[in-house]
């Protein structure tokens, strides 16, 4: 793969996108939570979710032909959906929505004002799913967001926590190209809100697919979304998204 194309993809920043922010988001997120701990015979299938945010055809196309051109180690037999890209909307949904759960599958590390922030207060969560989506739009669609973030998270700062049940976790992942460790902890549990929702519906639901927080590239900021009508189940790999 040609060098300035590997940076843009894997290892974007500020010199291979717009300005504002030193790393830039990664154009995808792997989904493999399901390997962890596991053993794969010779022969054997498996499979990961992988996420790709980035439109542009060619751009795919230069991925899944890395993915199947890695190593020797493992043969890439098969993918499923790259030719049906999922389109969500973003307008609030119709029906009004007072209360969800959210399920923090993986270490989720969530900053407000520069420093984590130790529970996934609504207002915090909102915000940094907001500036996610549209940073993701900015660079690999069409544009960020056109609302008003503001009184966005105005409104999102109005929403009430009603239960935490989070713990902190920690784990660490080692870089094969520069043997770095980097810290990957966070919270995982499960959090109940209530209060005007319907708006954020969407962008939760979104962010099922996109993740949320610092290093969701390697599977950190995992959310699922429960207890909650309007929010219509979604089928990723094996897994049903509600």
């Amino acid at each position: 793969m040609h060098k300035l194309g590997y940076a843009r993809l894997f290892e974007p920043s500020s010199e291979t996108g717009p300005s504002g922010l030193a790393d830039h988001p990664r154009p995808f997120v792997f989904r493999a939570s399901h390997l962890d701990g596991a053993t794969i015979s010779q022969g054997e299938k498996f499979h990961f979710n992988f996420h790709w945010f980035d439109l542009r055809r060619s751009s795919l196309d230069t991925v899944l032909r890395a993915f199947a051109e890695m190593n020797a180690d493992a043969e890439l037999v098969n993918v499923c959906g790259a030719d049906a890209p999922l389109e969500l909307c973003l307008d609030p949904i119709a029906d009004p929505v007072n209360h969800l759960t959210i399920r923090f599958e993986t270490p989720t590390e969530l900053k407000a004002d520069g420093h984590a922030v130790e529970s996934p207060e609504f207002g915090v969560l909102a915000a940094r799913v907001r500036d996610r989506i549209s940073t993701l739009r900015a660079l690999y669609d069409d544009g960020p967001l056109s609302i008003d973030f503001r009184e966005f998270g105005e409104r999102a700062a109005r929403i009430q926590m009603t239960r935490c049940n989070i713990h902190h976790v920690q784990t660490s992942r080692r870089s094969s190209r520069t043997g770095q460790t980097h810290s990957l902890g966070g919270f995982i549990g499960e959090a109940e809100y209530a209060g005007d929702l319907a708006e954020f519906v969407p962008y939760l639901r979104a962010a099922q697919w996109t993740g949320v927080g610092r290093q969701t590239a390697w599977g950190k900021g995992v959310l699922v979304v429960t207890n909650c009508r309007g929010l219509t189940p979604v089928r990723v790999g094996q897994k049903t998204l509600i």
